[in-house]
């Protein structure tokens, strides 16, 4: 299946969005089909704060946080989602911290705020910020051809950087290779290198020129990851780790090796397998989405993390502008998505999705508000990630100017 701007999914594109089987997204909910065309001219600029902007977010009284409490409890009861960590504050305004449901649907064991969740295509925000701390150094330009830097690349000589980072490359979405979505599902705790993912997108032709439309497509980062590599002359995870991670301040995210996923962490379900029963996927290899979402996060590091990747405290002035420079993607009105990160109503940063599990991290900069949401499952609920269902509930309450909403698409193929 494929799904728009879908974080980590495996089949078709996604990371918040990496994408496995033609469904399995990793981390960002903008996995889309690859009908999805927008003119290349249309650009914008993020807003920035305004002393006025505090007004746009409801204080969170009592009763709000009783609302909130109830639009949670809905979207579980719909989505049928076995447990959600949320957490939503904005200065002055104060805080809503909240756990749902269970983390292992076996035992029962409660959903708690200080689990470890993986984060799909989350991961997305972390390699382009490890691009473009090169891009700051002077090590790379942003309009250079990826094959300056890896060779075998169709159209190698003509796509940028900046075209991978952005989601216009015209590239194949390796995870929507049906003898990927076989191989991933037929033994989910296999791992894979960089090099056998793209040789799943590379038997493919281009689908467009470079620039020409928005797709959503982890092979993009795959490439991004293997030029950080080269360039730096470090492994991707030690290079996020150290300049990345720590700078950042967090000390609960990790890139790992392998299928380690360190405890507590949550269960999580997905339906993405051989069999279409849904199965739990905890210790399936995320390797398969490397630089577009094999990552690993909790509620707290991501809580900074928001704030950190839609100001830009690591980067200089100039490459975060370039990097909040967004593109109107998916002819969805009010949004459109920048180098490895969004703006939908305003609300900046990712969402990740990869087989069971979904992540949403996002700042509104006029309030400096900041929304986390993690949950263990990525099935899907009518067409919608439930991640994208539980934004849209929680900010209808809280920012009613600034509702967050990626329209559910149709599967496209499995």
């Amino acid at each position: 299946m494929t799904k728009r701007w879908r974080g980590a999914a495996v089949g078709a594109a996604a990371v918040g969005l990496v994408v496995v089987p033609l469904g399995v997204s990793a981390g960002y909910a903008w996995d889309t089909p690859a009908s999805s065309s927008v003119p290349a001219s249309v650009t914008r600029t993020t807003a920035q704060p305004s002393p006025s902007a505090s007004d746009e977010f409801a204080q969170l009284t009592p009763a709000v946080k009783r609302q909130l409490d109830e639009d949670v409890r809905k979207v579980m009861r719909e989505a049928q989602v076995p447990g959600v960590i949320v957490s939503l504050s904005a200065p002055g305004k104060g805080t809503y911290e909240r756990a749902f449901g269970v983390a292992d649907k076996a035992t029962g064991a409660p959903m708690t705020p200080n689990l470890y969740m993986r984060i799909g295509s989350e991961t997305k925000t972390f390699t382009v910020t490890a691009l473009l701390k090169l891009v700051d150094e002077g090590k790379i330009g942003l309009d250079d051809p990826i094959g300056k830097y890896i060779s075998g690349v169709p159209n190698g000589d003509k796509i940028t950087l900046r075209q991978l980072a952005e989601m216009r490359s015209g590239l194949f979405n390796y995870s929507a290779d049906p003898g990927f979505y076989k191989a991933l599902t037929s033994n989910p705790r296999r791992p894979f290198t960089p090099r056998e993912l793209l040789a799943y997108s590379f038997k493919h032709p281009v689908m467009f020129a470079p620039g020409a439309q928005f797709f959503y497509c982890n092979t993009n980062l795959i490439l991004l990851g293997l030029v950080v590599e080269k360039v730096s002359g470090d492994k991707l995870s030690d290079y996020i780790r150290h300049n990345v991670i720590e700078p950042a301040g967090l000390h609960h995210t990790l890139f790992p090796s392998g299928a380690e996923f360190p405890n507590p962490h949550a269960q999580g379900y997905t339906n993405q397998t051989a069999s279409g029963k849904t199965e739990d996927a905890a210790d399936w290899n995320p390797s398969w989405g490397w630089a577009a979402g094999a990552m690993i996060s909790d509620r707290d590091d991501l809580r900074t993390w928001a704030k950190v990747l839609a100001t830009g405290t690591l980067l200089t002035p100039r490459t975060q502008a370039q990097r909040l420079k967004v593109v109107e993607a998916d002819n969805i009105p009010d949004s459109g998505y920048g180098l490895g990160i969004f703006n939908v109503e305003g609300w900046i940063g990712h969402n990740g999705s990869l087989p069971g599990y979904e992540s949403l991290t996002i700042y509104l900069p006029g309030p400096q508000a900041t929304l986390v949401v993690l949950l263990n499952t990525d099935i899907t609920y009518q067409g919608s990630e439930p991640s994208t269902l539980f934004g849209q509930a929680i900010t209808k309450t809280v920012t009613p100017k600034h509702v967050f909403d990626l329209p559910a698409q149709p599967v496209t193929g499995h």
